[in-house]
C-alpha cells in the first residue's frame, strides 16, 4: 500500500506520516512547497498543491488511498484523476461543522462540506471508498495566543466563557491511521472530540498552570475583536466566528468517546496538549 498524505506541513497530516513510517507503510509526503518538508527517512516528498490540478497526476500516480485535506477549490478535478489513479480509499480531514444547519452557507463549514459532498459522489458511483474524519475544536488552535502570553498580555476575547472541546493532533492522527490501516472505519464520518468540554477562560488557566506564564482573558466586544483581526481575517469568516462563540457562550459542547473506541486509549486532554507545545508559550 502507498498512501500520499497531502497538506504535510500541517501537524495532523506531519504526525501520521510518522505514524505510518513506524508501522513500515509506504507514504508519500506532499505539499505545495515539498522543499520545506522534513519527512521521515525514505518517504518521498512530492508537490501537490490541492488549488492546483496540473500536480493531481505525478502525486496520485501509483497511490492507493490518500489522507486529504478540505481543499474545495478544484476537488472535482481531484477525484476524477484519483479515480483515473486507481485510488481505493480516501480519508479526509473534515470538520463538525459540517453538522450545522447553517454549513452550505458557512464560509468555515462550506468548504469541508462540498469536499464531502464531492467524495461521498463518487464513492456511491463506486469511484473509491470514504471516510470523513469530523473533528471538533483544535486544541492547537490555543497557538493563536501564543505570542500574547509570551508578552504577559491578556488575551482579548469576545465571549471569553465559549465552549469548545479540544482535540490534540496526535489523537486525529492516530484515528486517520486506523482509517487508512484498518477496514472497521471505511465509509463512516466519525465525530472526533476531545475529552472535556473547556471555555477560553478554562483553556488559559490549564496554559498558565502548566507553562508557569500568565495567561488571562480580557473581555473585548464583537466590534473590537472583529476590528482587531481585520488585516489577516476576511469579514465573513470573523462572523462566522463570532456567531459560533455566541451560540455556545456558556453552554458545553456534546463530547464522543470516538477516539477511545478506535485507539483503544481515552483522548489526550487539553493539559497534556498543552504540556506538548508549552515552549510555544514561553518567551
Amino acid at each position: 500500500m502507498t498512501v500520499l498524505v497531502t497538506g504535510s506541513r500541517g501537524r495532523v497530516a506531519s504526525t501520521l506520516l510518522g505514524l505510518l513510517h513506524t508501522a513500515g507503510i509506504k507514504a508519500r509526503a506532499a505539499s505545495k512547497n515539498p522543499a520545506d518538508l522534513s519527512p521521515p527517512d525514505g518517504i518521498e516528498a512530492v508537490r501537490c498543491d490541492l488549488a492546483d490540478p496540473a500536480d493531481f497526476a505525478v502525486a496520485l500516480d501509483g497511490v492507493d488511498s490518500v489522507f486529504l485535506y478540505a481543499e474545495a477549490s478544484h476537488i472535482d478535478a481531484f477525484v476524477a484523476q484519483a479515480r483515473a489513479a486507481g485510488v481505493e480509499h480516501v480519508v479526509l480531514l473534515s470538520s463538525s461543522s459540517v453538522l450545522a444547519p447553517d454549513a452550505a452557507e458557512n464560509p468555515i463549514a462550506s468548504s469541508h462540506l462540498a469536499v464531502e459532498r464531492a467524495l461521498a459522489a463518487a464513492a456511491a458511483d463506486g469511484a473509491f471508498e470514504a471516510t470523513l474524519l469530523r473533528p471538533g475544536a483544535f486544541a492547537a488552535n490555543a497557538l493563536q495566543w501564543a505570542s500574547t502570553i509570551r508578552s504577559s498580555r491578556a488575551v482579548e476575547l469576545p465571549y471569553p466563557g465559549s465552549h469548545g472541546d479540544p482535540i490534540h493532533e496526535r489523537d486525529i492522527a492516530e484515528v486517520a491511521f486506523a482509517a487508512l490501516t484498518e477496514p472497521r472505519l471505511r465509509g463512516s464520518a466519525p465525530l472526533l472530540t476531545g475529552p472535556e468540554s473547556l471555555d477560553f477562560t478554562e483553556q488559559l488557566a490549564i496554559l498558565a498552570e502548566v507553562t508557569g506564564r500568565p495567561a488571562t482573558a480580557a473581555a473585548v466586544t464583537p466590534a473590537q475583536w472583529k476590528e482587531s483581526v481585520a488585516p489577516f481575517l476576511p469579514e465573513p469568516f470573523a462572523d462566522a466566528l463570532l456567531s459560533y462563540w455566541g451560540s455556545h457562550d456558556g453552554s458545553p459542547v456534546p463530547l464522543t468517546r470516538t477516539v477511545e473506541e478506535v485507539t483503544g486509549r481515552p483522548a489526550r486532554t487539553f493539559a497534556e496538549w498543552a504540556a506538548d507545545h508549552a515552549d510555544a508559550f514561553r518567551p
